[in-house]
């Protein structure tokens, strides 16, 4: 038998959670192959086996806590009922758990065995399910089919406190009760199974990483004098230059070009002006930094997260593309590691991806700024004496006021305006 224990994140961090297991109770599992994915207070990763085996019993189900050095599942040798102690018996197992089937001693598949999709597979495993159960009308299991049949149940479960209209209820040795009107509450929700609505709350607990977002945040507000300055920012120039340019770029370095390595660059020239806007207040003390680690908020598959670019002023723009599209494939996949999140001097929000063209982003502490940029639309505007379209920005910076006072931050956002509606400030640093 092999324990499963969790392993050691960092110094600071005693406890996490499981996000979700990557293998089923009775399912085969390589040496080294990811079998779990624990999401800390910092990052979710997923952690690998330390030896081939079927997973025979998972002690922390999904959702569950569990500190360092806790065993939270058992890896043996063979089968729980004996089957061959054979990679080849126990990968034909996890085949047919896979494809619906419930885990046998044979070989052999069920002809009812159906694929299933990977979101409907994590999503069966989450709830508890057989995929036995799930009726489909495809030759597939979707999680469409899995949110319908958790539909139907919860209305069954509903209605199944009395008997349907012409079923005669079972016998019982127990006297009935005499019916009695229902509450109103009650009637609501006879009324809503009835017409095959789901009346169900799911409640989940908060995870590791959403809890600590939401102190960390509640701390910025509450310790910090939070103020925002906003300014706009004509995106034509720059677009111009990349469109010019884009091709040969990826060519000659391999990674696409795009807007976050100009704003990079432009925040570390304008940090270089108001140095503040990049210190920390520690203490009575104000410390002030001579590098720039940008943080980076990404969208990642447990929610954003903010890996941390390191001396961005010595990178060129090729090396800053390269990490940030590195950071994104590792957070889709929830491969971060702590190390990756932290630290950091400043941060860079980018809610234009989702379609946001205004907002007031929350400083990281213990930084002091933070730069959110915004959807990119064509405005009438003016430019020298005439009124044209063009791709406007709005940026703000959300910065604490205890340090950085009102010019420094409109000159800061000032900077940035200049910079990239002059790119060539970049490469010529005036």
């Amino acid at each position: 038998m092999t324990e499963i224990r969790v392993p050691a994140f960092g110094e600071s961090i005693q406890e996490v959670q499981v996000a979700h297991w990557l293998k089923a109770v009775g399912q085969w599992v390589n040496r080294d192959e990811d079998l779990v994915e624990l999401e800390s207070e910092k990052a979710t990763q997923a952690f690998p086996s330390p030896e081939s085996g079927v997973l025979l019993e998972i002690k922390a189900p999904t959702g569950a806590f569990a500190k360092v050095g806790d065993v939270i599942a058992v890896l043996g040798p063979e089968k729980p009922n004996g089957g061959a102690d054979s990679a080849h018996a126990g990968q034909t197992s996890a085949a047919a758990v896979g494809r619906g089937s419930t885990p046998t001693t044979g070989a052999s598949i069920s002809s009812e065995s159906r694929p299933i999709m990977p979101s409907a597979q994590r999503l069966i495993a989450e709830r508890g399910l057989a995929a036995s159960q799930i009726p489909t009308k495809e030759s597939r299991i979707t999680k469409d089919d899995v949110l319908q049949f958790l539909e139907r149940e919860g209305t069954v479960q509903t209605q199944s406190a009395e008997p349907a209209a012409g079923q005669r209820a079972e016998p019982t040795s127990q006297p009935v009760a005499p019916m009695t009107a229902t509450s109103g509450a009650d009637a609501d929700r006879q009324l809503w199974a009835e017409l095959g609505f789901s009346r169900h709350e799911d409640v989940r607990p908060m995870s590791m990483l959403r809890r600590t977002i939401a102190a960390r945040l509640v701390e910025a507000q509450q310790q910090a004098a939070l103020l925002t300055t906003f300014n706009e920012i004509d995106m034509h120039p720059v677009m111009e230059l990349r469109a010019k340019y884009k091709d040969a770029f990826q060519q000659k370095h391999g990674v696409k070009l795009g807007f976050m390595s100009f704003f990079a660059k432009a925040t570390v020239e304008a940090l270089k002006r108001f140095p503040a806007v990049n210190a920390e207040v520690r203490g009575h003390d104000i410390v002030y930094r001579n590098f720039h680690d940008i943080g980076i908020a990404i969208g990642g598959g447990k929610g954003l997260v903010v890996p941390v670019l390191r001396n961005v002023e010595r990178l060129g723009f090729a090396e800053v593309e390269r990490r940030i599209g590195e950071f994104a494939e590792l957070a889709k996949n929830n491969r971060l590691k702590p190390s990756d999140l932290e630290g950091g001097t400043f941060t860079i929000s980018n809610g234009g991806v989702y379609g946001s063209l205004l907002s007031t982003p929350i400083v990281n502490p213990p930084q002091s700024g933070i730069l959110g940029l915004h959807a990119i639309q064509d405005r009438p505007i003016a430019v020298h004496g005439q009124v044209v379209i063009r791709p406007m920005m709005y940026v703000a910076l959300t910065y604490d006021h205890r340090i950085i006072d009102g010019r420094e931050a409109v000159g800061f956002l000032k900077a940035i305006k200049e910079v990239l509606e002059e790119p060539a400030r970049l490469f010529l640093e005036v």
